[in-house]
């Protein structure tokens, strides 16, 4: 096929493939039932993360080349990013911010006790100060505090309560927090999840659903890994009630989200908001050049080796040089460019960065890998009648009355990354009971949870409607897949009979796997 043999090429022959398949389409808006759709990335590094390459405003351009109209740099937060690269990291994204583009100021948190985590910043007041002082006084990596131990899991809520209070005080204009790849190392546990979300609800408002580097399940010779980098096992900070089965990706997303009344469903059955997003987590790609040979590292993992006559390395400057076409080309990569693989769409009433960082407050986002669907509109609306409640949002409505969940689709029209034209082959409908705050904070089940339809698509358009007779509170969600890996869901085929399949580590093509995941909409009842 044509579409495989363009993805052996894409592996094989490194810088080649980029002149292949480096192509893309420009950031565009798609603008329907009332929103302005915009897809974005808040999971990007730069050449200040100690194991990436791009300058910021390299990074802004690959974005716009593959779609994206908003992404957050995030680089990783350590000793050297502490010292040094905080004041020139935010004068190369002020000065990378372009008309079609919006950039966000963030970081790569490692949470104290817990895994990496995107913080976003509102740009304007504050943005550089606050980050100086919050990576300084709270990451994880700078003061020492990684171990799963209690002391440390209180620092955690620290951080975030000084998050909050940042924002109410007007230090800062907004902030969010969004947990990424949360399964991978299975030490962020359920408890300590819900911990951070009631804490400063409204700035913890969900989770990374798909994880970035799914160029890492590409079999050799590329990485040969776990899509994601989903290929760990329980370490001693772990949470023990995760399975085996966690620890690797489903369909591309992780176990928390692609299981059928799992993790995710059990937040969400408390009636609170919890989204999901997906990121490329880019660092290098296809098509990218080593920057320097790594001969030795330190106990921190940084590079020892100057790249210049002057005796400079990412130790004592908390950046790398720009990268040039020199060395030897990169086959082993596990990122895709921004926006090449991973898309977030966000609904804004209008083009903002503070719009943007509502809507995503607000739920209002769906996910998609390889480009599977070029839209998606889920409503919760009264029988027969127009309009509707959005993804995000909550609907009242009475015990007894019959509802409506209407999905429209916009199909792929044009080639993704791969040179392919993804064809969607199956919807499903999944809904889930309300039942209220959990008694247990450690759960990670919600048996009322289930795939209540599903639709094979056929046709150049796509208009669902499911009816529901309500008989209490509830919410909905919607994902879509290409059919080609399917599998029984995690909790048996009475929960999901057709769910995303378990990857496996060293053979997953993620070009043949593709998802689309909506967050939910909520009703209450009167």
């Amino acid at each position: 096929m044509a579409g495989t043999d363009r993805r052996g090429f894409l592996i094989g022959t490194g810088l080649a493939a980029g002149a292949v398949l480096g192509g893309g389409t420009p950031a565009r808006a798609e603008r329907r039932d009332g929103y302005l759709w915009l897809a974005g990335d808040h999971h990007v590094h730069s050449q200040y993360s100690n194991d990436a390459m791009y300058p910021v405003a390299t990074q802004v351009e690959r974005a716009a080349r593959h779609g994206l109209s908003w992404l957050t740099i995030t680089d990783h937060g350590n000793v050297p990013f502490a010292t040094y690269s905080v004041p020139p990291l935010v004068a190369d994204i002020a000065a990378a911010r372009r008309d079609e583009v919006m950039v966000f100021t963030g970081l790569e948190w490692n949470i104290p006790a817990g895994e990496h985590t995107t913080l976003m910043l509102a740009p304007g007041r504050g943005e550089a100060g606050l980050l100086q002082e919050f990576v300084t006084r709270f990451d994880a990596r700078v003061n020492g505090t990684r171990d799963g131990t209690p002391a440390n899991e209180a620092i955690a809520l620290q951080a975030l309560e000084f998050l909050k209070k940042a924002v109410a005080d007007r230090r800062v204009d907004d902030a969010l927090v969004l947990p990424n790849h949360p399964s991978r190392l299975g030490i962020n546990s359920p408890r300590e999840t819900r911990d951070w979300r009631d804490t400063a609800p409204g700035i913890v408002i969900g989770m990374e659903g798909a994880p970035g580097h799914q160029a890492a399940g590409l079999p050799a010779p590329g990485m040969a890994r776990g899509r994601g980098l989903y290929d760990s096992s329980p370490g001693k900070f772990s949470f023990p009630g995760y399975p085996a089965e966690s620890y690797r990706t489903w369909g591309g997303f992780d176990w928390a989200t692609a299981t059928v009344g799992g993790l995710w469903d059990s937040l969400l059955a408390e009636g609170k908001p919890w989204w999901i997003t997906t990121t490329s987590d880019g660092h290098q790609g296809c098509g990218d050049w080593v920057k320097n040979p790594v001969d030795k590292l330190d106990q921190q993992g940084y590079d020892t080796v100057p790249y210049d006559s002057e005796g400079h390395t990412f130790a004592n400057t908390g950046r790398f040089p720009d990268p040039v076409n020199a060395g030897r080309p990169i086959t082993e990569y596990s990122s895709f460019p921004p926006g090449a693989y991973n898309k977030t769409w966000v609904g804004v009433t209008r083009r903002g960065y503070r719009e943007v960082m509502q809507a995503m407050r607000e739920g209002r986002m769906w996910v998609c890998l390889g480009d599977l669907v070029a839209g998606l509109d889920v409503r919760l609306r009264s029988r027969g009648s127009h309009g509707g409640v959005p993804m995000g949002g909550t609907a009242r409505v009475r015990r007894g009355e019959v509802v409506e969940v209407v999905v429209k689709i916009d199909l792929a029209d044009r080639p993704n990354f791969a040179g392919l034209v993804p064809k969607l082959a199956r919807v499903d409908l999944i809904v889930g009971r309300v039942t209220g705050p959990a008694a247990d904070r450690s759960t990670l089940r919600a048996p009322d949870t289930k795939v209540a339809r599903s639709w094979e698509v056929q046709g150049d358009s796509v208009e669902l409607v499911h009816r529901i007779t309500v008989d209490g509170p509830f919410y909905v969600r919607v994902r879509g897949t290409d059919g080609k890996r399917s599998a029984v869901g995690y909790h048996g085929a009475s929960v999901d009979p057709a769910g995303p399949a378990m990857d496996v580590v060293g053979a997953a093509d993620p070009w043949e796997d593709l998802w689309f995941y909506s967050n939910p909409i909520f009703a209450t009842t009167t």
